[in-house]
């Protein structure tokens, strides 16, 4: 028995440091080095202001602003998950309808179709990012409660489009908060 222990005890202790101690530090120092903002959690940070991270959904609900998609988390990153309605579920029918309602009241004049980013949540209820078309549907109230032509908040618009990742994975999209700073005159 001893025979057995004796080296089950010392590879646990090795293997405790090694993959406890020595990697997860090595990692960390790497990506202090290699990859600063993304590792410190793509903080936006301006004039020594934080105003938020690139990576996580916040909330704006004000008509001069871009809104994010909906969070069933309420933004809240500790929080982070789906609302698990499925869609044979009449809960997300409801809500999906009330978010439309909202959308209509404060843009009643738009008539453009709202793309479904704009009344669902994502798994998480985090999502940084809307789509192009969600950009570009919100557009007319967002230079109506500015005074701006909608053709400056289009130029604006366009100048966040990020493209698919590595050219090819996933869809063009728009940062909400880069966007928001930006029309602040922050960015």
């Amino acid at each position: 028995m001893k025979q057995q222990l004796r080296p089950a005890i010392t590879l646990l202790a090795l293997l405790t440091v090694i993959t406890g101690v020595i990697y997860p530090l090595t990692v960390t120092g790497l990506a202090q080095v290699l990859f600063l903002h993304q590792a410190n959690g793509s903080l936006i940070v301006l004039d020594g202001k934080t105003y938020g991270s690139e990576l996580i959904g916040q909330q704006f609900d004000d008509p001069k602003y871009f809104w994010g998609r909906p969070s069933a988390a309420g933004y809240n990153a500790a929080a982070s998950s789906g609302s698990n309605l499925g869609p044979m579920n009449p809960s997300l029918e409801e809500v999906v309808q009330a978010r439309i309602d909202a959308l209509h009241a404060a843009d009643p004049e738009n008539t453009l179709p709202i793309p479904v980013d704009l009344v669902t949540a994502s798994a998480s209820g985090l999502d940084p990012h809307i789509s192009v078309a969600s950009a570009l549907h919100q557009i007319s109230r967002v230079a109506s409660a500015r005074g701006w032509s909608e053709a400056e908040v289009t130029s604006l618009v366009e100048k966040f489009i990020e493209g698919r990742q590595f050219g090819i994975f996933g869809e063009p999209r728009v940062n909400v908060l880069l966007l928001n700073l930006a029309l602040d005159g922050l960015q």
